[in-house]
């Protein structure tokens, strides 16, 4: 039995003001496979957006072990998972980050500049097309509509081919049928092989996945699969 990507046992984080102590998450534990689609939901305070840090190597658990690919996180430095991030993580947030002044295009290329790899247009390009927005390489995020900016989001945290999509809340700024063409293409990829783990507490959004993970107090209440699973009805990778 392949042993899983991403492995978490008794995860604790705290964070220390003054003289006082909050616990976020309680001891946390689950597997995630290569390839699964995992949502993670809860209310606000659950402690969902610190576990997604912590899986994403942007932040460190209190205490608890996290392996990655067999290795344990504790043991590597900052800057080994700094690396880890810019070459086999993606990320999309409800923010878009798009840079205002910079073409769809050269936002999607920020990744390959930022890992030392060469502006490779094609492969942006690529990735561009993968979202449906090869129409837009020229225009300026004010030109696009919210749903837009969000594929040109996805296509960015794509383009280094990584081995997890973290997506934080992605349709939380748009409308239904945006929202829906975002989860499409997700799924999309998720079923091209891509690990996706996605952080919501929209239940419509969080039927796309395959798993959910439910939080509540920084604990674990329910970990299921999707009995009826929304199915993308668009392909853009087929196109």
């Amino acid at each position: 039995m392949a042993e899983p990507l991403i492995r978490v046992r008794d995860i604790v984080k705290n964070y220390q003001s003054d003289e006082v102590l909050t616990s976020v998450l309680t001891g946390v534990s689950f597997e995630i496979a290569t390839g699964e689609f995992v949502a993670i939901m809860g209310p606000s305070g659950s402690g969902k957006s610190t576990l997604m840090h912590i899986l994403g190597f942007l932040d460190r658990p209190t205490s608890g072990v996290f392996y990655y690919k067999s290795e344990d996180t504790a043991q590597l430095s900052d800057n080994q998972l700094a690396v880890i991030r810019n070459q086999e993580v993606g990320f999309v947030f409800q923010s878009f980050y798009l840079l205002p002044k910079t073409s769809v295009l050269e936002n999607v290329q920020l990744p390959l500049i930022y890992s030392g790899k060469d502006q490779n247009s094609l492969k942006a390009s690529t990735a561009i097309k993968a979202v449906g927005l090869e129409h837009r390489l020229d225009y300026l995020p004010s030109q696009l509509s919210g749903g837009e900016k969000q594929r040109v989001a996805i296509a960015r945290a794509l383009v280094n081919d990584p081995e997890i999509i973290f997506a934080d809340e992605p349709t939380g700024n748009l409308d239904s049928k945006s929202g829906a063409q975002v989860m499409n293409i997700l799924q999309d990829f998720n079923e091209c092989g891509k690990t996706i783990i996605l952080v919501t507490h929209e239940n419509e959004t969080a039927k796309h996945a395959g798993r959910i993970i439910q939080l509540k107090d920084g604990k674990i209440v329910q970990d299921y699969r999707v009995q009826d699973r929304i199915t993308a009805k668009t392909s853009y990778l087929n196109k």
